[in-house]
C-alpha cells in the first residue's frame, strides 16, 4: 500500500516539475534532484536507498534503448569518431585519472578500488545536457555527439568498473593485456547479440498485425538484448544500444505505421518517467547516504568536499580532451573535402567514357553512390561545423546522472570508506547536474552558438516533399497507363489520388514562405475548414454515443478515425 501511494507520489511530482520546468526555463531532471533533496529532509519520509541491480539491470535498459531507436544511424555514423572518443577513450583516461587523485586522498584505498570509483563517476550522462540542448535550440551535430556519447559511455564505464573491482578483490591491478582482452571481449560479443536480438525481434515484430502484442514485445526488446549478454560476461548495456540503434534504422521498411506511432509514444512515456524518476531518486537518497557515513573513518563534510574538488578535475580533464578533439575534427574535415575531391575525380572517367559491360556498369553505380555519401557528409560537416564555442558547450555537458547512481552502490560491501565513496559519487552527479546543468543555458547564450533554423528547415521539407511527391506521381501515371488497357480507373479517382498528394507538398511551400497573406495560404484555410468539419463531427459522435443508437466498437472505430484526421490536419497548424 505504501509504496503505491510513494509512486503515485512520484509520478505527481514529475509531472508538475516536468510542466513548470519549461515556464521557468530550467531543464527538469535539476529540479527533481533539488526537490528530491528537500523531499528528503521532510518530517515522516523514510531512509530511501534503492538496490543497484534495480537500477542496472531494470531501469538502465529501457531508457537506452529507448534514447537508442531515436538516434538516426546516418548521423551517429558521420560523428562516429567524436562518439568513440569521448565514450570510449575519454571515459578510460577519466576514470584512471580520477582513480589516481582518490588514491592520492585516502590513505586507506588500494589503486584498483580507487579506479573502479573513478570508473563510476567517469561517464556523463546527456539527459540534461540533450533536453536543455533542444530546449535552447543547439545545433543537431552537437546533440548527437551529446546522445552518442550517452548511449556508449555507460558500457565503457561499467566493463572498466568490472575489471577495476575484480582486481581490487585480489588486491591489485591485473595486466593491462588483459584488461584490453577483457574489454574487447565485452564489446565484441555483446555487439553479435545487440545485433542478433534487433534483426529477431524486428522479423517477430513485423509478422504480429495486434498493436497491443506488438507493444508487449517491444518493451521486452531491450531485457531480451541485456540478459544473454550479461550472461556471457559481455556488456548488457552495449547490447541493448545495438539493438536499438538496428531497430530504429530498421522500423521505417519492416514495421507498420500504426506499429511506429506507438513504438514514439510508448518510448517517449517510459524514458520521460524513468529518466525523471532517477533525478528525483538522486536527490531523494542523499539523507540516506549522509547518514551512512562512519565520521570516524571519513565525516561527510570531507567526503562531500572531495567529491568537489573531483567534480572539478573531472570538468577539467573533459576540457582538456575535447580542446584538441575539436581541432582534429578541423583537420579531419579537411581530409573528408580531399577524398571527396579524389571520388568524383574517379567518377569523371566513367561519366566521360561509355560503359560496356556489366562490371563496369556495377562500378560506375558504386561509385556514383560513394561520391553521393562522401558530398552529403562535407555538406552536413560545413554547415554544423563544430568550433571551439560548440567545443565549450560539449566541455560543460558532462554531468554525471543515471550510471553514477546505480554504479555507485554496486560497490563491494568490503570496500574501504564504502559509505563515503558512494556520497563521494553522489555529490559528483549532484552538484554537476545542478551547477553545469543550470548554468548550461546561460553559457549557449553568452556564446551565441546558433542551433535550428527553422525557416531553412521548413524549405528543406517542402524540397523534400516535392522529391518525394514527383515520383509517387511518376508511378500514379504509369499505373493509370497500365489500366487503361485492362481495367480503366475512373478520372475522378485519379485526380483525388493526384490532388491528395499535391496538397502536401503545396501545404509545405506554404508555410516555407516568409511573406504570407491570407489570400496566399489555401491549405492553411483548408486546414482550419477541415479542422472545423472534423469538431462538429466529433460533437455529434459524442451526441450519439450518449444515446446510445450506435454499438460501443463502431463509436470507438469511428473516433479513431476521427482522431488520426485530427492528427494529421494539426501537424503543423501552429506553424504558420
Amino acid at each position: 500500500m505504501e509504496l503505491g501511494i510513494y509512486a503515485v507520489i512520484a509520478v505527481a511530482v514529475i509531472v508538475a516539475v516536468a510542466a513548470f520546468s519549461k515556464k521557468l526555463g530550467v531543464a527538469a531532471p535539476i529540479i527533481l534532484v533539488v526537490v528530491g533533496v528537500g523531499l528528503s529532509y521532510l518530517p515522516g519520509v523514510p531512509d530511501i536507498e534503492v538496490p543497484h541491480e534495480i537500477i542496472l539491470d531494470g531501469v538502465l535498459p529501457p531508457i537506452l534503448y529507448a534514447a537508442a531507436i531515436s538516434v538516426p544511424i546516418t548521423d551517429f555514423r558521420r560523428n562516429v569518431g567524436s562518439i568513440a572518443s569521448l565514450s570510449v577513450v575519454l571515459v578510460i583516461v577519466t576514470a584512471f585519472a580520477a582513480g589516481f587523485l582518490l588514491f592520492s586522498l585516502l590513505p586507506d584505498l588500494n589503486l584498483a578500488a580507487a579506479i573502479a570509483l573513478g570508473a563510476v563517476i567517469s561517464p556523463p550522462d546527456a539527459v540534461a545536457a540533450t533536453s536543455i540542448g533542444r530546449r535552447l535550440g543547439l545545433p543537431p551535430r552537437l546533440l548527437t555527439v551529446l546522445e552518442g556519447e550517452g548511449l556508449l559511455n555507460d558500457a565503457t564505464a561499467l566493463v572498466l568498473l568490472r575489471s577495476a573491482v575484480a582486481a581490487a578483490a585480489v588486491g591489485g591491478l591485473t595486466t593491462p593485456w588483459a584488461g584490453v582482452v577483457d574489454f574487447v571481449y565485452a564489446v565484441v560479443v555483446a555487439v553479435v547479440i545487440g545485433l542478433v536480438a534487433g534483426y529477431v525481434t524486428v522479423f517477430v515484430r513485423s509478422k504480429l498485425t495486434d498493436p497491443v502484442l506488438d507493444t508487449a514485445l517491444s518493451i521486452a526488446v531491450p531485457f531480451v538484448a541485456f540478459a544473454p549478454a550479461e550472461a556471457l560476461g559481455a556488456s548488457g548495456v552495449m547490447a541493448v544500444v545495438v539493438a536499438g540503434l538496428y531497430t530504429g534504422h530498421a522500423a521505417p521498411t519492416k514495421f507498420s505505421a500504426q506499429a511506429r506511432i506507438s513504438d514514439r509514444i510508448n518510448w517517449r512515456t517510459i524514458q520521460f518517467l524513468l529518466e525523471n524518476g532517477v533525478f528525483l531518486l538522486i536527490g531523494l537518497e542523499i539523507r540516506t547516504l549522509v547518514d551512512h557515513v562512519d565520521p570516524t573513518v571519513l565525516s561527510a563534510g570531507d567526503a562531500i568536499l572531495i567529491g568537489l574538488l573531483a567534480t572539478a578535475a573531472l570538468i577539467v580533464i573533459r576540457f582538456l580532451w575535447i580542446g584538441p578533439m575539436v581541432y582534429a575534427l578541423g583537420k579531419r574535415e579537411e581530409r573528408t573535402e580531399k577524398r571527396t575531391y579524389h571520388a568524383l575525380l574517379a567518377l569523371y572517367y566513367y561519366r566521360s567514357h561509355p560503359v560496356s559491360t556489366v562490371r563496369q556498369a556495377r562500378t560506375r553505380d558504386r561509385l556514383e553512390r560513394d561520391y553521393e555519401r562522401r558530398r552529403a557528409d562535407l555538406e552536413q560537416q560545413r554547415q554544423e561545423h563544430i568550433d571551439w564555442r560548440g567545443g565549450i558547450v560539449l566541455g560543460w555537458s558532462g554531468m554525471r546522472g543515471v550510471v553514477t547512481l546505480a554504479a555507485a552502490q554496486s560497490l563491494p560491501e568490503n570496500t574501504p570508506y564504502r559509505p563515503q565513496l558512494i556520497l563521494i559519487a553522489f555529490t559528483v552527479a549532484v552538484v554537476s547536474i545542478v551547477v553545469q546543468g543550470g548554468t548550461l543555458p546561460w553559457l549557449i547564450r553568452l556564446l551565441n552558438v546558433q542551433g535550428i533554423d527553422a525557416h531553412e528547415d521548413r524549405r528543406e521539407l517542402a524540397s523534400l516533399l516535392e522529391d518525394i511527391s514527383n515520383v509517387g506521381l511518376e508511378t500514379l501515371s504509369e499505373i493509370e497507363t497500365d489500366a487503361a488497357t485492362t481495367a480503366p480507373i475512373d478520372p475522378d479517382v485519379i485526380e483525388r489520388v493526384r490532388r491528395a498528394s499535391f496538397l502536401s507538398t503545396e501545404a509545405a511551400w506554404e508555410r516555407a514562405r516568409v511573406v504570407r497573406k491570407p489570400g496566399e495560404m489555401p491549405h492553411q484555410r483548408y486546414r482550419e475548414l477541415r479542422l472545423a468539419v472534423v469538431d462538429a463531427e466529433r460533437e455529434r459522435l459524442l451526441e450519439l454515443r450518449a444515446q446510445g443508437v450506435y454499438s460501443s466498437r463502431v463509436l470507438a472505430e469511428a473516433q479513431a478515425m476521427l482522431d488520426l484526421e485530427e492528427t494529421r490536419l494539426s501537424r503543423h497548424s501552429g506553424d504558420h
